[in-house]
């Protein structure tokens, strides 16, 4: 990524002459001025140099040690991480935007308002649950999907394939332990999935009698991916350190094969179980309009298969029923 400054109303001195050498601490800095001049009270300063605090630690890792290094594309680099903290319901989708803007208010401060603000919804893809899906899931075809999985890294792949041919959350694929998946699906044509699951309930996927060979050869190649570690990802990696490394550039590579995010990866799965599930008809998102009840059958157990306990939440994966 190359490294602009931004020429702010500052001087040139490290962190736009904000008083300190230390990104993090330029940025409290700044805050606390704001707040003395009036335009912010000192629990949102507070609020926002924490927030700050976190991206620094983000910015540090990848070589930016300078507020005036800080580009867009850092910023959505790092939205489009917590983004998949919200896909995998690790925190509120409110929670990660407020993340986005805090950054976005400290930037505009520290460069005098020359900053342009990053979208946390446009340019992030952090998620909206109440959003209706209007559009096919990236992922959804086959042959981009499979021009995708070939740049990857095996376990990258393995990730990118449960969540594909399962529905799973890149924190589930991440944590399952394919050994045991492939035996439960070989014997009970199921897999159970209990790591890293939203609030911690288990929940089984049923293998698709239309599609479960493919799903066995997917569960077959994750263990190869594994080896011999408890899980699918790397043993010597605990999820955080993996989520903002390895999945990072899992993500980073599909995109540059024109897979959106990981979380389409789901959206896809819930597509063609819908088709399934409803004796052929498409989902909304793709033109379809099943009877209502096959509708709300289908549904039901989508939600159930993605580890919701809502069917409304469906219409972000679907589309809505017309």
């Amino acid at each position: 990524m190359g490294q602009t400054k931004i020429r702010g109303h500052r001087n040139m001195a490290r962190n736009f002459g904000l008083g300190s050498r230390d990104m993090s601490k330029a940025a409290q800095f700044a805050l606390n001025d704001s707040v003395k001049q009036g335009a912010m009270g000192f629990k949102h300063a507070s609020e926002l140099a924490r927030e700050f605090k976190d991206f620094s630690a983000f910015a540090h890792e990848r070589g930016v040690k300078d507020m005036q290094y800080v580009s867009r594309d850092l910023v959505i680099q790092y939205g489009q991480q917590i983004g998949d903290r919200v896909s995998n319901d690790e925190i509120k989708e409110g929670t990660a935007q407020n993340k986005i803007s805090a950054i976005n208010s400290v930037m505009r401060i520290a460069t005098g308002g020359q900053w342009k603000s990053v979208s946390p919804r446009h340019e992030c893809q952090i998620d909206q649950r109440s959003a209706i899906r209007e559009t096919p899931p990236t992922g959804l075809d086959r042959s981009q999907f499979e021009r995708g999985i070939v740049t990857l890294t095996e376990r990258g792949a393995a990730i990118a394939e449960l969540a594909r041919e399962f529905g799973l959350r890149t924190k589930e694929s991440s944590l399952l332990n394919a050994h045991a998946a492939l035996r439960v699906a070989s014997e009970r044509g199921v897999i159970v999935v209990s790591d890293g699951t939203k609030g911690g309930r288990p929940r089984e996927v049923p293998l698709n009698p239309q599609n479960a060979e493919r799903q066995l050869d997917v569960l077959g190649r994750a263990v190869q991916a594994q080896g011999s570690a408890r899980a699918v990802m790397p043993p010597d990696k605990n999820w955080k350190e993996w989520r903002e490394n390895g999945l990072r550039q899992t993500r980073e590579t599909l995109q540059k094969n024109g897979i959106e995010r990981l979380h389409d990866l789901r959206s896809a799965y819930a597509c063609e179980r819908y088709e399934t599930l409803t004796g052929g008809h498409l989902a909304p998102c793709l033109g379809g309009s099943a009877p209502r009840e096959l509708d709300r059958a289908a549904r039901l157990q989508i939600a159930q298969e993605l580890g919701h306990g809502r069917t409304d939440i469906t219409n972000s994966y679907l589309g809505a029923h017309t």
